[in-house]
């Protein structure tokens, strides 16, 4: 494999894994922990 290549496979790895991380943290459980910095300020 040329160096190239295994550069942008581990880029797409560390991009692919924290977007899978982000989506997790918005929508599965620790989701619930999150607060609305809007509904927090309510003028």
């Amino acid at each position: 494999m040329q160096p190239a290549t295994v550069l942008i496979i581990s880029v797409a790895a560390v991009v692919i894994a924290f977007t899978a991380f982000a989506v997790y943290t918005a929508f599965g459980p620790p989701s619930k922990q999150l607060t609305d910095p809007f509904d927090e300020h309510e003028d």
